[in-house]
């Protein structure tokens, strides 16, 4: 009559737009949200911190990303795993 815990938190992808800080990565996450007023979609963009303990992900990397406990100040999600490395992406792309 146990019941498997399931986890209901958020999980986004983005690509990492900075790696300078230590364990710190800013991911970008895009998407389109329509106007409301015009109708029109528009694209919008959401900036997160994330903690990445093993310093695995670089600039130009798509990873997933989950909600966690506050990390710091601004940081409030964690790296799940590396999506597509940036050097993959660019030999696909040539």
């Amino acid at each position: 009559m146990s019941e498997a815990k399931t986890d209901s938190r958020t999980t986004k992808v983005g690509v990492v737009e900075t790696d300078g800080r230590d364990k710190t990565r800013k991911v970008v996450v895009r998407f389109t949200a329509r106007h409301p007023k015009y109708g029109k979609y528009v694209q919008r963009r959401t900036v997160l911190h994330v903690h990445d303990p093993e310093n695995e992900s670089r600039r130009g990397d798509v990873v997933e990303v989950t909600q966690c406990r506050p990390v710091s100040k601004t940081k409030r999600w964690r790296l799940v795993r590396v999506v597509e490395r940036k050097s993959e992406r660019l030999v696909e792309g040539a």
